[in-house]
């Protein structure tokens, strides 16, 4: 039997990465539990609005946040809040599949297209990898906003 994964970022601001990841996934934030949002209803406000109706300290509503897609398909991406500070390389990363079936040229076209993007968004770019084939296309490290490592493959 399989078993489903949530992926799980330590992190200073939660909200402020969640809404990073986010938009590098295309995911959504869900909903609090039980509540339906009208269509277009913004659903951090709404978790704003059920912490303070439940009696959540204002200084408890940012130590968690949660992405999920959209479609059902991909991991459900949670945050939660820690003190201390990120110091050493990650040993386990995201790879961001940017440029699915493109190879060469056309593949570094759309991992730089979306390096850009990413970097508009608050990540940083560290290197790029050109391909050497037979064994890799090519790739982007980056880091988000609180320097976790991740690739645009």
């Amino acid at each position: 039997m399989s078993r489903t994964v949530q992926v799980t970022f330590d992190a200073h601001d939660p909200r402020a990465l969640s809404l990073f990841w986010r938009d590098v996934l295309g995911y959504v934030h869900p909903g609090p539990p039980g509540v339906e949002l009208p269509e277009g209803a913004d659903p951090l406000a709404a978790w704003d609005e059920f912490l303070a109706k439940v009696g959540v300290p204002q200084d408890q509503w940012n130590t968690r946040s949660a992405i999920e897609d959209p479609d059902g398909d991909g991991p459900r991406v949670y945050f939660q809040r820690v003190p201390e500070d990120k110091v050493a390389k990650n040993r386990v990363h995201l790879d961001i599949r940017a440029a699915p079936g493109l190879q060469g040229d056309e593949r570094m076209a759309a991992l730089e297209a979306e390096c850009d993007r990413l970097v508009a968004l608050g990540a940083t770019r560290v290197e790029r990898h050109e391909p050497d084939l037979p064994m890799g296309g090519g790739h982007i490290i980056m880091t988000d906003p609180e320097g976790n490592e991740f690739c645009l493959d």
